[in-house]
């Protein structure tokens, strides 16, 4: 296969990857958000955080925060995997004025934590998806921990919760929500690592973040 039709497939793939998406968010509707105003005084107090909802709840924790950035100000950066399915999201979330970092947990972590920190000090609020990018599904690793800490911003505990969707076979059940859906987002109080940190106060930090997300999806989940 050539480069020019290597391209030309790829854009195509981009292109069909942003309708799915837009599709997905115009015929699904956010009934409910709670706990937005945690949010929005960080906004308000030009104070980045780490925004942190599991790789299940992608799609619309990510209009969510889209939406947060076009009507409320907020800086908005996405950590991203280096892969090829990678490529095609942050390809769509640089054209919708989102500062992309390349990176995983598993693959680069160390050079992504430096680039999420270089980021923050220059105002940005990072979307990390605390379980992913390969899991186990819905256990918080202490990634975005280390990252509060070095950084000294606070991470912010987000729930995703729909009455009807569709879910992938996928290692996080990936969450796709069926057309005129209704959706609560609920936020939970900023999370703050202290300066000083042992691997006890640490795991007890993940531990409460991982705790703190389950118990917004439980309070908010559907009931049929």
């Amino acid at each position: 296969m050539s480069d020019v039709d290597h391209n030309w497939k790829f854009k195509l793939k981009v292109t069909a990857f942003k309708g799915l998406l837009k599709t997905l968010w115009l015929t699904t509707k956010v009934e409910r958000v709670v706990g937005e105003e945690h949010l929005n005084q960080l906004i308000r107090n030009d104070q980045p955080v780490i925004l942190c909802y599991w790789h299940q709840a992608h799609v619309m924790g990510l209009q969510f925060v889209l939406n947060k950035r076009k009507n409320d100000g907020l800086k908005l950066s996405a950590l991203v995997s280096p892969s090829k399915d990678g490529e095609m999201a942050a390809i769509a979330m640089k054209e919708w004025g989102v500062d992309v970092v390349r990176g995983s947990s598993s693959r680069t972590g160390a050079q992504a934590l430096r680039d999420l920190y270089q980021i923050i000090k220059k105002g940005y609020s990072p979307v990390i998806t605390p379980d992913g990018p390969r899991g186990p599904a819905f256990e918080f690793k202490s990634g975005a921990v280390m990252l509060s800490q070095i950084a000294k911003v606070p991470m912010l505990p987000i729930a995703v919760t729909c009455n009807r969707s569709w879910h992938l076979n996928s290692w996080d059940r990936f969450m796709l929500p069926k057309p005129f859906s209704k959706v609560t987002i609920a936020l939970g109080e900023p999370v703050q690592a202290p300066k000083r940190m042992d691997e006890k106060v640490q795991e007890s930090l993940r531990l409460e973040m991982e705790n703190t997300i389950k118990a917004l999806e439980q309070a908010n989940r559907y009931t049929v």
